[in-house]
């Protein structure tokens, strides 16, 4: 079955607003084993609106499209939409009351601002389509099935489109489908996508059933296993031997066979599981790290200490770095980082410290040192290693590679630590 998506909004071509909807909607189509070709992004136009939902529906089983569901006279895509499938609009007394109830909640909670009549636009729908209700939001989405073809229209705020796509759309296009799908995701840190895709050539070159595809992700691979199968018990087990061989192929550098586990969830639970209190000191990161770490619910458990230092005064102050060595080797060396990563610890009576310091750009950087270079520290049971790295690409680029490479680094540590202990 064939998907198609269409992102509805001026502020897109603008690029007043990036288009996340489409990666994320993207993403579950192939979880579901939907075949998108074609991906537009098109203006609150009303001709081209019609020009480009006309083609979508013409070569694709299922349009979905986000964004132009509000009460503004821009806000065209139900209208659009509705015509060119030749449904008439009528007004929804469900809609209606939803809508009613939304504005008196607002207006009470708001008594400075009112609610215009405009919102009741909101409350037409077309004639016989499938209503989903909206539980963050007042444009409620739509299903309109025509002559084979499936039109899907979700509102444009992430925060609307994904709870009603996952609650009401998902449900309903699994039902839709001849055969179960079920995927499973393996995630790898520690080794780039070209060495990951020649590793499992042999797995890629002759498959069918299930199939494995490789997505580069910022720092990480992650492979996704998909197997089709009468039920989805059928699928996992067609699917286990996979995940297997990849676990004897890759081995600790697979941080997780689950897709909505994160690298620096891992991370933390391998603090969790070892008892370990954590701390950062970072520099060219300017406490990225640290940002991704708190980000995990539980992290005050295993963090304690994030240390920016930024300057070299700094440095000497908070981390106990040499004056010799910032004279000699340089902010951006080996033994800075090393001594960062030391100072970090004692400094924070932690068990580990992970330290960073390198040259984001664009400039400072020289021959011997060009931007990009950035070194790392970590110092765990009084011993302490050191890793020199070159990435490429703008500054805000390297910094993110930068970040996701140490978190990489940090879950390496602990694992080489406990296998010490041991």
């Amino acid at each position: 079955m064939i998907a198609e998506l269409v992102s509805v909004g001026t502020e897109i071509l603008l690029g007043n607003i990036v288009n996340t909807n489409s990666a994320y909607l993207s993403e579950q189509c192939a979880g579901l084993g939907l075949s998108v070709y074609y991906q537009t992004v098109v203006g609150d136009n009303e001709k081209r609106m019609e020009a480009v939902i006309s083609t979508a529906l013409e070569r694709s089983d299922v349009v979905i499209l986000t964004g132009g569901l509000g009460p503004t006279e821009d806000d065209l895509t139900k209208e659009v939409t509705s015509s060119v499938m030749g449904f008439p609009l009528v007004e929804d007394a469900h809609s209606k009351e939803r809508l009613e109830f939304y504005m008196k909640q607002y207006e009470k909670n708001n008594p400075q601002r009112r609610i215009t009549a405009n919102n009741y636009k909101q409350a037409m729908v077309p004639e016989g389509a499938l209503v989903l209700d909206n539980h963050n939001g007042t444009a409620p989405g739509l299903i309109m099935e025509k002559n084979g073809k499936t039109a899907i229209l979700l509102p444009g705020p992430p925060n609307e489109m994904k709870p009603m796509f996952e609650e009401e759309v998902y449900p309903f296009l699994r039902k839709k489908l001849p055969e179960t799908i079920y995927s499973q995701v393996v995630k790898i840190c520690g080794i780039g996508e070209s060495q990951v895709a020649e590793d499992i050539q042999d797995l890629i070159k002759d498959q069918t059933n299930p199939t494995i595809a490789p997505y580069a992700k910022v720092g990480e691979v992650h492979l996704r296993i998909t197997a089709k199968g009468e039920n989805e018990k059928e699928c996992k087990k067609m699917i286990k031997p996979i995940v297997r061989e990849l676990k004897n192929r890759f081995g600790k550098n697979i941080f997780a066979t689950d897709a909505e586990k994160s690298l620096e969830e891992a991370v933390v639970d391998m603090l969790k599981d070892q008892q370990l209190v954590l701390s950062l000191a970072e520099s060219c990161t300017g406490g990225a790290i640290a940002s991704r770490i708190v980000n995990v619910p539980g992290a005050s458990e295993v963090f304690s200490h994030g240390y920016v230092t930024y300057s070299n005064r700094a440095k000497r102050k908070c981390l106990g770095v040499k004056k010799s060595t910032l004279k000699t080797e340089g902010p951006v060396s080996a033994k800075c980082a090393k001594e960062m990563a030391k100072g970090g610890r004692i400094s924070a009576a932690s068990d580990i410290c992970l330290s960073i310091t390198g040259l984001a750009g664009p400039d400072g950087g020289t021959k011997e040192t060009p931007v990009g270079t950035v070194f790392m520290g970590c110092c765990y049971n009084d011993k302490i290693i050191t890793r020199e790295y070159h990435f490429t690409g703008n500054r805000a680029k390297i910094r993110s590679q930068a970040t996701a490479h140490a978190l990489a680094l940090l879950r390496e540590c602990i694992m080489e630590g406990i296998t010490r202990n041991d």
